[in-house]
């Protein structure tokens, strides 16, 4: 087996963006991504994808990117690395959701190398659902479970903690949603090779329309009220900060001067905030309740 290069590791994630903007748009069933092709000063560039006003997906978007260039100061320094030139490229996504019962999913699979020898491939995929539904949440871990159990037994409950820990929102003391699986800086050592990550990479980034077809089935069109329309900007407020207050990969784009627009497009359509509010509905109460770290969501 080869070694992959970051031109077979890129060409890949550009496919990967295809089939899921195909994927996707077969699921929605009503609108269509709409293509942004865009060039970065230093090297490189990217193409964002964009889909709005579906039937199932009221915003979305799913990027791809490949850059390189002078490693900025701001990275080498946040992530500890001698100077050298860099690359990097990944897939990242967000949907955003009609429906309040359908969940927010995000996804990213991501590569970065360095002239100098250093490499590593990162990523994660975690759902948010404004109102959670327990049966789709064990089976979102269960599939997730199932990915990672193939290519090593300690992924799943090492990466599972990880992205408890990562998609939280610590100046709130609640998870952003059920939590998932979060990787970084995945390199290589005595019994896992490069080609074994990037396998695995591959087959979580395949995965994405299937395990997001099955989180929103019989969701996407249930019955819901005002009151979960209110919810679900709210909890789209909770998204917001996260992203903007948390997420090392908007820090890591806007950092490195990637296209703004393209950064930021996981940001929803619509969200609100209001000074100290307490949920009074039965489901959102019980949602608000859950999101916390450490909830085993496999089935048994």
């Amino acid at each position: 087996m080869n070694t992959p290069e970051k031109e077979h590791i890129s060409d890949w994630l550009q496919g990967l963006q295809d089939t899921i903007c195909q994927g996707l748009e077969k699921l929605d069933g009503q609108s269509n991504f709409v293509e942004d092709k865009w060039k970065r000063a230093d090297g490189g560039g990217g193409r964002t994808r964009t889909f709005k006003d579906g039937d199932l997906i009221e915003k979305g978007g799913v990027n791809f990117s490949a850059v390189h260039g002078p490693t900025p100061p701001k990275i080498l320094e946040a992530l500890k690395l001698k100077e050298a030139d860099f690359f990097a490229t990944g897939v990242s996504i967000v949907l955003h959701p009609n429906n309040p019962w359908a969940p927010i999913i995000h996804m990213n699979v991501r590569y970065f190398e360095m002239d100098n020898g250093v490499w590593w491939f990162g990523g994660g995929i975690d759902l948010t659902p404004h109102i959670i539904v327990d049966e789709k949440a064990k089976a979102f871990h269960d599939s997730l479970k199932k990915i990672c159990d193939t290519h090593h037994k300690d992924y799943y409950p090492k990466f599972k903690v990880w992205a408890d820990d990562y998609f939280y929102l610590s100046h709130r003391n609640e998870t952003r949603g059920v939590g998932g699986i979060f990787f970084d800086r995945l390199s290589e050592d005595d019994a896992i090779t490069k080609e074994d990550r990037w396998d695995f990479v591959k087959d979580l980034g395949s995965s994405f329309v299937s395990i997001y077809t099955d989180a929103t089935n019989n969701l996407r069109n249930k019955e819901c009220t005002e009151a979960d329309k209110n919810w679900q900007e709210i909890r789209r407020g909770r998204y917001v900060e996260f992203n903007l207050v948390h997420d090392k990969g908007t820090k890591f784009g806007l950092d490195t001067d990637g296209r703004t627009e393209s950064i930021l497009v996981s940001m929803p359509p619509r969200a609100q905030w209001h000074y100290d509010f307490q949920p009074s509905n039965e489901d959102h109460l019980r949602t608000q309740s859950l999101l916390k770290k450490g909830i085993d969501w496999v089935s048994k």
